[in-house]
């Protein structure tokens, strides 16, 4: 048993690495944002479909009460990606992932708003803590704050997206829910491209390595994470998993320098800033499990 959780946990930490090199895809692809993103949901959904024909047909069926919510969750990661990797491409993949590690204590806040229950003062200081660490890095780096703000604002998407995902996979297959939500943000994904003129050979014209890097992105990075994500659960608990889910930004920052090298530094402030996010991500996940731990206690 022991084994098996010790197999996982390091399969799991493998699938966040790939989690974290999707921010390092993202800036090698020589395409803008929006085709980008197109092609990773294209591939990644058409990949869950040849592996649900395959291996499980019955992943198709999801009740008719979802559809609703899963079209609106496909439009809210298709343009939390789009943001992202917008984000990345105007500031560069440190500052948009310090800001995407912002996701797991900006769900924290939401989830009261959504669940309707109450702020608990834990997440306040929490939350002021990461709030802190984001002025020291709007601070740091102040001629990159259009792209701090727009790897903002999709963290508050992946927030949203999160909370949403979390209530529907109560009642069908996350895998499921994914696959339905990919296709869906593809389709949005290719009407804005055709609003806005993007939608033209010229842009979707793939360079050099991109269509390598852009299987990479859809299939291994996407399609095959998710699938081990959904695996690990039955050998992880939920705490091991987000604590996790939270080494992403440190994975893809560390990647990052080890391939740009002096290209990924930036100021000493940004990483000050940076540390005292994840700080409070951290003390935010060890003091919840704590809490869980002490009423399980209480209760038996």
């Amino acid at each position: 048993m022991q084994n098996a959780r010790s197999q996982n946990l390091l399969l799991f930490h493998f699938v966040v690495v790939l989690f974290g090199f999707t921010s390092v895809l993202g800036a090698l692809i020589s395409l803008k944002a929006l085709p980008l993103v197109i092609y990773r949901m294209g591939i990644a959904s058409l990949g869950l479909a040849i592996f649900f024909l395959i291996f499980y047909p019955e992943y198709f069926r999801l009740k008719k009460a979802l559809w609703g919510k899963v079209i609106l969750g496909g439009v809210i990661i298709g343009v939390h990606w789009v943001t992202f990797f917008y984000a990345i491409k105007i500031a560069g993949v440190s500052l948009a992932l310090s800001m995407m590690a912002t996701g797991a204590l900006i769900t924290a806040l939401l989830d009261p708003i959504f669940n309707k229950r109450k702020l608990l003062g834990y997440e306040l200081l929490f939350g002021g803590i990461t709030a802190l660490g984001i002025a020291i890095i709007y601070r740091a780096e102040f001629e990159h704050i259009i792209g701090i703000t727009v790897a903002l604002f999709s963290a508050f998407l992946s927030a949203v997206f999160t909370i949403l995902n979390g209530k529907m996979v109560k009642e069908a297959r996350p895998i499921t829910l994914s696959f339905y939500e990919l296709i869906v943000g593809t389709l949005v994904g290719i009407v804005v491209a055709y609003a806005t003129n993007q939608f033209h050979v010229e842009a979707f014209l793939l360079k050099d390595w991109d269509l390598l890097w852009i299987l990479i992105l859809a299939l291994l990075c996407t399609s095959f994470a998710f699938n081990m994500s959904i695996k690990v659960m039955r050998h992880l608990s939920s705490f091991t998993i987000m604590m996790v889910i939270n080494l992403e930004p440190i994975y893809g920052i560390l990647l990052s320098i080890a391939i740009w090298n002096e290209k990924a530094f930036l100021s000493t402030n940004f990483y000050v800033g940076f540390l005292i996010v994840i700080a409070a991500i951290l003390m935010n996940g060890i003091y919840k499990h704590r809490k869980e731990a002490q009423k399980k206690s209480v209760q038996s």
